[in-house]
């Protein structure tokens, strides 16, 4: 194996990040279902919800001689995405990495795999989504790896480029050509929110509101009549 290495790729416009930094992963999982992340891949801060550009990473095993190299590439709105592989045993970032992120600009990091230092990365404030916490750490061992190229993150496919959204709930990744969309689509249906809240404290029917019972009466009376 060897070190391949692209150029960065464009990056989102503001406007774009800004919308998308508003919405809520979980109102995407209303319309949408492809591009999510292995739910096991979860923020090691609360409440952090972040939004920004895809650069991508491979690295094998223990082997984290790319990712440190790579780390001095890393412009401001950029979001780390790093495919490990197959390996969930070494953590490939910890708290000396989380600085060297953070410091070049980066909003947040994704991981396919485990991280360590959790309190280290907390105390740095520095977002990062992983899938859990290891002892056991990587090594510089020059095996290889490719950043900026198409990976996969949590049964996601991900290319350089790729729109960004984690928070609470996941990780989406959306196609450049497709995020426009998918926020304008989010921002909208969260804007009617507090009001179906109001309605149900108020005593309306959650099924009435959202139509489930009328479905379910209609089947009902639909097999009564057989």
């Amino acid at each position: 194996m060897s070190f391949v290495i692209r150029d960065l790729p464009q990056q989102l416009p503001t406007q774009l990040i800004e919308k998308l930094s508003r919405s809520e992963t979980a109102t995407i999982g209303h319309r949408r279902q492809q591009g999510f992340a292995d739910r096991a891949i979860q923020c090691i801060l609360p409440r952090r919800r972040v939004a920004g550009t895809a650069v991508t990473l491979a690295i094998p095993g223990q082997d984290s001689t790319l990712l440190h190299h790579i780390l001095g590439l890393l412009r401001p709105g950029d979001i780390l995405v790093v495919d490990r592989m197959g390996d969930d045993k070494h953590a490939c970032m910890g708290g000396g990495v989380a600085v060297a992120a953070k410091a070049s600009g980066a909003t947040a990091a994704i991981i396919d795999g485990p991280c360590t230092d959790f309190s280290e990365i907390r105390a740095e404030d520095f977002p990062i989504w992983c899938r859990g916490p290891s002892p056991i750490t990587t090594r510089l061992l020059g095996i290889g790896g490719a950043f900026n190229t198409p990976i996969t993150c949590g049964g996601a496919t991900v290319h350089p480029g790729d729109a960004v959204v984690a928070d609470e709930s996941g990780v989406l990744f959306l196609p450049p050509d497709a995020a426009e969309g998918a926020a304008d689509w989010a921002l909208e249906k969260q804007k009617s929110e507090p009001g179906i809240h109001e309605r149900l404290r108020a005593g309306e029917k959650f099924g009435d509101i959202s139509g489930a019972t009328k479905i379910v009466l209609h089947k009902l009376a639909a097999t009564r009549s057989i």
